[in-house]
């Protein structure tokens, strides 16, 4: 795969154990993201080929009280090594072990050539003080946390100068196939051979590389995630605050909100500092998540004062700044209705019920006051924002439902309760943000992640097949 070489990994979490079996495998299906972890690769012979005996030779360590399970779990493995014998001029197959766990970052930084941190942004600055001493004169380094701002202020602070500095950030969340996923490599402070190096070591994900600088992958990954996260966790605390499970409630089932449902569940399955870091260490996330909160209380006033009116110019104001000429267009949209009717957790209702999507209208109306044109990230949006951006799509594009949203919105009240506690929910979301504080933004999303604990071994199912279907009915759509 890279010609040959020797890989040391370090890992203070335990999802980077698949990312050992994958390097020494040399495979690369159903690969997760890098998860809260340190990573240190090392290639031994950095520029050229080496003896293919040390190919793919994994080392690795983790936090100490997982030292003695990893080296049992890893004990066996072992890589099938094809050779010729010189002298009798026979071909010869023999084991070499592939993976080593060792006790701590100092014994691997110190060999690496190639070092990669997957660190909590909260916790980056401590981590690279702490092996960056250890750092291999010459050695590149990079990290793969959501947010690069603390990541490269902790390596310009405390790697020696002499090192070289190559990060990266796969787009995507954990139990997405990478392959063909928008994978953002940051040159801050190498050589175009380094750069190509360690493009050459992550093409075993097969994602699709993406040239940034950190400031501009901070930008996009506010625009493209911070405020769709903030809608998601909103509706999740909204349900919980409500004792509300969705998928029991027939409003809340079939179409649209299948992907709410879904991704709400996704996101509240996995770890709180995942979207935690994104939303305070980036300062342009901050600014957006208030924003979406400013923009939902805003048109919930507008819906209990029943101002139709300039509620309606609001929202084809903000139609026109976000699709412009697409409302016109005669093609085909993203997603339809056969389509997302296929992925609900509970029974569809014999009839559709209508909804005003405050959230939708929301996240609409955010773009338009921040100047956000979604569809200028496209190369480096994630699933879940395509996705988001397919069910706005879905319904701004279509003249009857949006109507019908408005309405809706004026002259029913079969969503009001909802609508109050969501509109608490995004302002409660903003203000722990806003106030850094990371504490209270664990406890608000571990207390509503428990609610919802009991589905979401169903829920990532069905959500893993809804966005792998619809992924692969985008890429059809756009093939055409």
């Amino acid at each position: 795969m890279l010609d040959g070489g020797r890989f040391v990994l370090e890992t203070d979490y335990h999802a980077q154990r698949y990312v050992m079996t994958l390097l020494s495998n040399t495979c690369n299906d159903d690969l997760s993201a890098f998860g809260s972890s340190m990573v240190v690769w090392h290639l031994q012979h950095r520029f050229g080929v080496v003896d293919q005996r040390l190919s793919l030779i994994v080392n690795a360590c983790d936090i100490p009280e997982r030292y003695e399970s990893l080296r049992v779990e890893f004990a066996d493995r072992v890589r099938h090594i094809a050779s010729v014998d010189s002298q009798e001029m026979k071909h010869a197959e023999s084991q070499q072990k592939n993976v080593t766990i060792m006790s701590n970052g100092h014994l691997v930084s110190r060999s690496s050539d190639w070092i990669m941190y997957s660190v909590e942004a909260k916790n980056i600055d401590a981590v690279v003080a702490l092996y960056g001493p250890s750092t291999k004169l010459g050695a590149i380094v990079g990290g793969q946390t959501s947010t690069k701002a603390p990541e490269i202020a902790a390596f310009e602070k405390h790697l020696p100068s002499d090192v070289e500095i190559v990060s990266c950030h796969s787009l995507h969340g954990p139990g997405v196939n990478p392959k063909g996923q928008p994978l953002a490599i940051i040159s801050h402070r190498a050589s175009k051979e380094s750069t190509d190096l360690v493009e050459r070591i992550l093409s075993c994900l097969d994602s699709q590389h993406v040239h940034l600088s950190a400031d501009k992958h901070d930008r996009i990954t506010a625009d493209t995630q911070a405020v769709t996260h903030a809608a998601f966790l909103s509706m999740g605390a909204a349900w919980a605050a409500n004792q509300q499970f969705p998928w029991e409630i027939p409003r809340y089932i079939g179409g649209i909100e299948n992907v709410k449902i879904n991704l709400t569940l996704r996101i509240y399955a996995q770890k709180w500092h995942v979207y935690a870091g994104l939303a305070i260490f980036n300062p342009s996330a901050r600014e957006q998540i208030k924003q979406y909160a400013n923009s939902v209380t805003e048109l919930y006033k507008l819906m209990l004062g029943g101002h139709k009116q300039e509620l309606t110019e609001r929202i084809y104001a903000a139609r026109e700044a976000v699709f412009g000429n697409k409302k016109e267009a005669s093609r085909e949209l993203l997603l339809q209705d056969d389509l997302l009717d296929r992925f609900s957790l509970g029974e569809k209702p014999p009839q559709r019920v209508r909804n005003n999507h405050l959230s939708l209208l929301a996240i609409v109306d955010c773009w338009w006051k921040l100047g956000i044109v979604p569809y200028d990230h496209m190369i480096c949006s994630t699933p879940l924002f395509r996705l988001w951006l397919g069910i706005t799509e879905y319904l701004y594009l279509n003249q009857d439902l949006l109507a019908e949203c408005i309405d809706t919105a004026i002259t029913d009240n079969t969503f009001r309760a909802d609508d109050l506690e969501f509109t608490f929910a995004a302002r409660d979301w903003s203000e722990r943000v806003s106030l850094g504080n990371m504490e209270a933004y664990r406890e608000k999303f571990d207390r509503i992640r428990s609610y919802f604990a009991p589905r979401f071994a169903e829920a990532t199912k069905v959500g893993n097949e809804m966005i792998k279907t619809i992924e692969e009915n985008l890429r059809s759509k756009q093939a055409d």
